[in-house]
């Protein structure tokens, strides 16, 4: 099955989002079975990286969604959101705090995404439900998992050059790769968020990562939502 992009209404719902940490755990433990791996990416044209700041003093997020024409890497849009936090901070459910306003920006959105990067893991994560995971499974496209750093497993540190990975290991299952993306540069953690085989990942996570450690999606977002968080 191929992906050919996606434009965005609300989407259909896959669970509530007035839940419990321990009802969210068990909601986790429920969509990691629907997590597919065999879509194909073709002549993509527009890629999306999402990003979500906080702004402490109000209690507020601000997701955004940041658009890149691909090949060029330009950008072509974006869209904010800023929201009461709806979710405490609980390490693991860092989904249910950021996806809320993820999926409001993402109705902004009018043009079609073909692939989208989560500065967030995805398969990399104690239950194998990582934010880039629950979103990708939301809106039914192909997303990459990029984390900044390890939140669950064990790796050997991948060799110095660019492209240079190792395997990220957690209770003997495969969760996704340490990836070196400048040479001499810490690596990053890339995961299946949903869509794509843990290979073609890899591929794309360096194919929008042509000069800096963080692909390109990702730094756009993150730095489109410290902006927004200076606009009061």
């Amino acid at each position: 099955m191929k992906s050919g992009g996606k434009s965005f209404g609300k989407p259909p719902e896959l669970h509530d989002w007035d839940l419990t940490p321990r009802e969210a755990i068990a909601v986790q433990r429920t969509l990691r079975e629907q997590i597919r791996t065999d879509l194909q990416i073709v002549n993509p044209r527009m890629i999306a990286g999402v990003d979500v700041a906080y702004d402490k003093p109000t209690g507020q997020s601000i997701a955004t969604v940041a658009l890149l024409e691909y090949p060029e890497l330009r950008l072509a849009g974006s869209a904010t959101v800023r929201m009461e936090t709806p979710f405490p901070y609980v390490p693991g459910l860092l989904s249910f705090r950021e996806l809320p306003p993820i999926l409001q920006a993402f109705q902004k959105i009018e043009t079609a995404v073909d692939l989208i990067f989560v500065d967030g893991h995805g398969q990399a994560h104690p239950r194998q439900m990582g934010i880039a995971s629950h979103l990708g499974l939301w809106l039914r496209l192909p997303t990459i998992g990029i984390g900044k750093s390890r939140l669950c497993g064990a790796y050997e540190e991948p060799g110095p050059a660019k492209g240079d990975c190792s395997d990220l290991v957690y209770q003997n299952r495969l969760v996704g790769r340490v990836l070196r993306t400048r040479t001499g540069v810490r690596p990053i953690f890339v995961s299946v968020g949903y869509g794509l085989p843990l290979e073609d990942c890899i591929r794309w996570a360096l194919a929008v990562t042509p000069r800096y450690r963080l692909p390109e999606p990702i730094r756009f977002a993150d730095r489109l939502a410290g902006e927004a968080k200076k606009v009061k």
